[in-house]
C-alpha cells in the first residue's frame, strides 16, 4: 500500500470525526486568502474558559482537535480526489507528488497557528516522554534484576560464613526475632511445602502475635491468668523486670504445691481443667511427664502454651532483642520463664533445630549474664558448632575471655579450636585466613589438651576410636589423669563428652587431631613448664562447683555427668518446675502453715504405712478440738485404727499350697 493511500486511510478517519476548520481557528477557503466569520469561533471558545468547569475537559479537547499533520494529509485526500481521474501517471509522478505532498506540509508547518502550536508542542513532548519512559523502565527492570541477583549472592555467603560487617557490628548477644520461630530453620532444610504441608489452607483465627511460639487452633482460649511484668529498676541503660502473682494466681500456685507433694502427676490435671488452664508450672510438670513417656510433641507444645502464657503479660519496655533487660532467678516468679526457654531449647535441639536453640540460649545468657542461674555457657558452644556458628563461637571467646576465663572451662577449651579447624575448612576463604585459622587450632587443642588431659580418652572410647600404642601406653593420658582429677572437674569433663562426643566423629577432625596429641606428648616428656603449671591450675581451681552447674547438669539429663553428681545433690528431692532454688532467693509470698502437724510415726506405723498407703495412725485433727481435752480420745483412735488395719491385712493373706505331685513315690533316681 502507498504512502498516499494511507494518508486517504487516516483522512476519512479523520473525517468522520466532522472536526470542522473553524474549530481550528482557520477557514474553509484559507488558501484562497478569504476569512469568513467562523474565524470568531476560537474567541468565544477562548471567552469561555471564564467558566471553571470547562477547565476540566480543556485535555480531553486538546486530544480530540486534530493536529497540523492531520491538517495536510487531509488536504491531500481532497487533491487526491480532484485528480483521481488521472489514472496513467507513473511512478515518476507518484514521487513527484510525493515531494510536493512533503513541502506542502512543510509549508503547513510554517503556517502560524496560535491555537495549535502549544498542543502540537505538547503531544510530541508526550510522545517523546513515553518513548523514553519505556526504555528508562526497561533498563530499571534489567537494573533492578541484576542487583537482586547480586544481593540474594552476598546473603548467602554470609548466611554461610557468618562474616561481614554487618554480623561484627552487631552486639555479641543480639537477637533476631526470625531465628526465634523454628519453622524458619526447617524451611531452609526441607522447603517451605514441606513445613507448612496443609496449613496454608486452614483458616486462620484472629489470635495474639508473639514471638516465643505461634499459638495453636487447638490451645485454649488465653484470658488474664493473674501473671503480670513490673519494671523494678533501670540502671546504666540496664532496665531490671520482674513477675508478679496476682491473689487469684497465688491460690492456684499454693494448690498446684499441694498436688505436687502427693507424688501423682494425674492430680494436676484437673487443676489445668477446672482452675488455670495457662499455670505455667503445672505445664511444665506436666512437659517432663509426657517426654518421660517418650510423647515428645505433646511435651513441646506443654512448654509452648507456657511460653505464650508468659508472652501475654510482658511490660510493653520488656525486649526480647535489646539485650539489655534482666530478670532475677533468686524471685521465684522469675525462674519459670527462665525454665521454660530452658526446656524449650532443648527440645529443639533434638528436634533438629540447632539455630532457633542456639538463639533462645542468647535469650537465657542476656536475661541475667553475670549470674547465669542456668549456666548456658556450658551449652552454647555445643550448638553454635551444631549450628556452624564458627565465627560467633570464636568471637565470643575473644570478647569475653578476658574477664570471665573461658578458657577454664572444658567445653571452650576444647571447642574454640574445633570451630577454627571447621573456619579453616571453608573453600570460600583466602589462603591466609585459613591458614591463620589452622594455626590457632592447633595451639588452641594442644593448650586444652595440656590443660585438661582427662578428656581425650573418654572421648575416643565415646568415638570408637582406637589410640596408638604411644598413646595408649602414655601416662599422662592414661586412667591415673581421670582419677586424680577433682570431682567438679570430673563433672565438666563428663559433660561435655558425653554431650559432644559426636561433633568429634568426623575422620578429618580425627585426623587433624592425632598430630596435636603427639606435640603435646613430646611437650610432656621434655618437662615444659606449661605442664606443671596446668597441673597446679587442676587442683587448685576445681575444689567445688557451684549451684547453678548441679542445676544445669540436672536439666541437662546427661547420663555421664548424672552419674557423677555428689551425694549432697541426689540425696535430696529435686522438682522439675524448681531445681535447686537458690539459697538466697527472694519470697514474694509464702504457703501459710498446714493444719496437719508432722507425725512421729514409730517403726511399726511405718511398716503398716508401706502396705497399706491409705493408713494413718493419729487420723485427722480438727480446728475446733481442744489438744489437752482430745489426747486420750486421739491415742484410742489411733490404736483401733491399727488393729482394724491389723485384722483386715490378716483378713486378706492367703497361704498357697505346695503343688501336689501326681506321682508321690517319685522315681527315687537322684543323679
Amino acid at each position: 500500500m502507498s504512502r498516499r493511500a494511507l494518508r486517504r486511510l487516516r483522512g476519512e478517519q479523520r473525517g468522520q470525526e466532522e472536526p470542522g476548520l473553524g474549530e481550528l481557528g482557520l477557514d474553509p477557503g484559507s488558501e484562497g486568502g478569504q476569512e469568513g466569520p467562523p474565524s470568531a469561533a476560537p474567541g468565544r471558545a477562548r471567552a469561555g474558559v471564564s467558566n471553571r468547569f470547562e477547565l476540566i475537559t480543556a485535555e480531553e479537547s486538546e486530544d480530540e482537535l486534530p493536529s497540523r499533520e492531520e491538517q495536510g494529509d487531509a488536504r491531500l485526500s481532497e487533491r487526491d480526489a480532484a485528480e483521481g481521474n488521472n489514472k496513467g501517471a507513473g511512478t515518476e509522478a507518484t514521487k513527484g507528488d510525493g515531494q510536493r505532498d512533503g513541502e506542502e506540509a512543510e509549508q503547513l508547518d510554517k503556517t502560524p497557528m496560535l491555537s495549535n502550536k502549544p498542543r502540537k508542542k505538547k503531544k510530541k513532548r508526550k510522545t517523546k516522554k513515553t518513548s523514553a519512559g519505556e526504555t528508562l523502565e526497561d533498563n530499571d527492570l534489567e537494573d533492578i534484576d541484576s542487583l537482586l541477583e547480586k544481593i540474594e549472592d552476598t546473603n548467602g555467603l554470609l548466611q554461610q560464613t557468618q562474616s561481614g560487617i554487618i554480623a561484627d557490628s552487631r552486639p555479641l548477644l543480639y537477637i533476631e526475632h526470625r531465628n526465634l520461630n523454628p519453622e524458619n530453620e526447617l524451611k531452609r532444610y526441607f522447603g517451605a511445602r514441606a513445613v507448612l504441608g496443609d496449613q496454608r489452607q486452614r483458616q486462620r483465627q484472629c489470635v495474639r502475635g508473639t514471638w516465643l511460639t505461634t499459638p495453636q487452633s487447638t490451645w485454649p482460649r488465653y484470658t488474664r491468668t493473674g501473671i503480670v511484668m513490673e519494671l523494678v529498676d533501670t540502671k546504666g541503660g540496664v532496665q531490671y523486670f520482674t513477675f508478679e502473682h496476682h491473689r487469684k494466681y497465688q491460690e492456684v500456685q499454693l494448690k498446684f504445691l499441694e498436688n505436687v507433694e502427693t507424688m501423682d502427676p494425674n492430680s494436676v490435671v484437673p487443676l489445668l481443667q477446672a482452675l488455670e488452664p495457662y499455670h505455667v508450672d503445672s505445664l511444665l510438670l506436666l512437659s517432663d511427664v509426657c517426654r518421660m513417656q517418650e510423647d515428645q510433641e505433646m511435651a513441646r507444645e506443654l512448654v509452648e502454651q507456657a511460653l505464650y502464657s508468659l508472652e501475654c503479660s510482658f511490660h510493653p519496655l520488656f525486649s526480647l532483642t535489646s539485650g539489655t533487660c534482666r530478670l532475677d532467678y533468686r524471685r521465684p516468679e522469675n525462674r519459670s520463664f527462665f525454665l521454660a526457654l530452658f526446656k524449650h531449647l532443648m527440645l529443639l535441639e533434638k528436634r533438629g533445630c540447632p539455630r532457633t536453640a542456639l538463639e533462645f540460649c542468647k535469650l537465657i545468657l542476656s536475661l541475667d549474664p553475670e549470674n547465669d542461674p542456668l549456666c548456658v555457657l556450658l551449652l552454647i558452644d555445643f550448638l553454635s558448632l551444631r549450628a556452624r556458628e564458627y565465627t560467633f563461637l570464636t568471637r565470643m571467646f575473644q570478647e569475653v575471655e578476658s574477664h570471665r576465663n573461658l578458657s577454664q572451662l572444658p567445653n571452650f577449651a576444647f571447642s574454640v579450636p574445633l570451630a577454627y579447624f571447621f573456619l579453616s575448612q571453608q573453600e570460600e576463604r583466602s589462603e591466609l585466613e585459613q591458614s591463620q585459622a589452622r594455626e590457632k587450632a592447633a595451639r588452641l587443642i594442644q593448650l586444652a589438651l595440656i590443660m585438661f588431659p582427662s578428656v581425650l580418652m573418654p572421648l575416643l572410647d565415646h568415638c570408637s576410636v582406637q589410640p596408638d600404642a604411644r598413646v595408649a601406653s602414655h601416662s599422662f593420658f592414661g586412667l591415673n589423669a581421670q582419677i586424680s582429677q577433682p570431682p567438679a572437674l570430673n563433672q565438666l569433663t563428663s559433660l561435655y563428652v558425653g554431650r559432644t562426643h559426636s561433633l568429634w566423629k568426623d575422620p578429618a577432625v580425627m585426623a587433624w587431631l592425632e598430630p596435636n596429641v603427639h606435640e603435646v606428648l613430646r611437650m610432656v616428656d621434655a618437662r615444659d613448664p606449661l605442664v606443671e603449671e596446668s597441673e597446679h591450675k587442676r587442683k587448685t581451681l576445681y575444689q567445688s562447683a557451684p549451684r547453678n552447674i548441679y542445676r544445669h547438669i540436672i536439666l541437662s539429663e546427661v547420663k555421664e555427668a548424672m552419674a557423677a553428681l555428689p551425694l549432697e545433690v541426689t540425696s535430696q528431692p529435686v522438682m522439675g518446675y524448681d531445681p535447686l532454688p537458690p539459697l538466697d532467693s527472694i519470697v514474694s509470698y509464702t504457703r501459710p502453715e498446714r493444719t496437719n502437724r508432722p507425725s512421729n510415726e514409730s517403726t511399726l506405723s511405718l511398716f503398716f504405712r508401706s502396705l497399706l498407703p491409705n493408713f494413718n495412725l493419729q487420723g485427722d485433727i480438727r480446728h475446733e478440738r481442744d489438744e489437752e481435752a482430745g489426747a486420750g480420745q486421739d491415742l484410742n483412735q489411733g490404736v483401733n485404727r491399727l488393729m482394724a488395719a491389723m485384722r483386715d491385712m490378716l483378713a486378706n493373706i492367703q497361704f498357697q499350697e505346695p503343688p501336689r505331685d501326681d506321682n508321690p513315690e517319685g522315681d527315687g533316681d537322684w543323679d
